[in-house]
């Protein structure tokens, strides 16, 4: 069996394959102050519940943008999985040329998303993952890797309006607002954080196609992919394992 990790700012998705079939997946929030002893109780529980044991486990594959994890993750691996982990770079497959100013400078998840995201279709495309941050990635017909956007994320985008303006109340942002002209506050921040965030991610898509002079097709993913192809118009598809795909796409070109 094969284990994929992908640890963000917010939380780590992790995925176990048998052969090309994903049989178990969990999300769970990225602890920093954590140790390799620590995560081995946290990930022990999961994988029993899913009924997969570690010494089932035989090659290891991980993505991260936060540094503090590599040491915890990879003490884990040695330790209690018995091999040393992959780890994602610019370098990981050569199968994707990055066309970036300097290669390793791309977030190893972004590398990952458009890796499986061109596996899937072949052809020009922009994959959107709606995280901590939300990225941009911009694809060539022929699975060139050209670069994209970073914004903040919607999540950190809400919370900064609430601390600033302190008779702003928190709302429920996990949902599509009813209308867009909101009746009280709550549904005016709702229709402000939600649709003014679609606004953005469609005419960022609208300029990125213009600069490309071609149709590239959108995907998304990320936690809050569902409800952005709600609301945006150019969103094409939702793919919510992408990342756990990619990882595994890249795990087996290294065989």
């Amino acid at each position: 069996m094969l284990l994929v990790i992908d640890v963000g700012n917010t939380n780590i998705v992790m995925g176990v394959f048998q052969s090309d079939r994903l049989v178990a997946s969990w999300r769970v929030r990225t602890e920093y102050n954590t140790t390799e002893d620590e995560f081995n109780v946290l990930a022990a529980g999961l994988f029993a519940h899913s009924g997969i044991r570690f010494n089932q486990i035989h090659k290891t594959i991980i993505s991260s943008v936060v540094p503090p994890m590599v040491t915890i993750l990879d003490g884990f691996s040695r330790k209690y999985l018995g091999h040393a982990p992959h780890w994602i770079d610019a370098k990981s497959y050569p199968g994707m040329p990055i066309l970036y100013s300097n290669p390793n400078e791309v977030g190893a998840d972004r590398i990952v998303n458009g890796v499986a995201a061109y596996q899937r279709h072949r052809s020009s495309l922009i994959v959107i993952d709606f995280g901590t941050a939300t990225t941009f990635d911009v694809i060539s017909a022929k699975g060139e890797y050209l670069g994209g956007a970073i914004s903040p994320g919607i999540g950190i985008a809400a919370e900064a309006l609430f601390a600033k303006a302190s008779k702003l109340p928190r709302v429920e942002i996990f949902k599509r607002p009813a209308r867009v002209i909101g009746k009280d506050t709550i549904g005016s921040l709702q229709s402000g954080i939600i649709f003014g965030y679609a606004g953005m991610v469609d005419g960022m898509v609208t300029r990125i196609r213009a600069e490309l002079q071609e149709p590239a097709k959108v995907i998304a993913t990320g936690g809050l992919a569902p409800l952005m192809q709600d609301v945006a118009t150019t969103i094409e598809a939702v793919a919510p394992d992408l990342t756990l795909e990619g990882l595994k796409i890249i795990a087996d070109s290294m065989a």
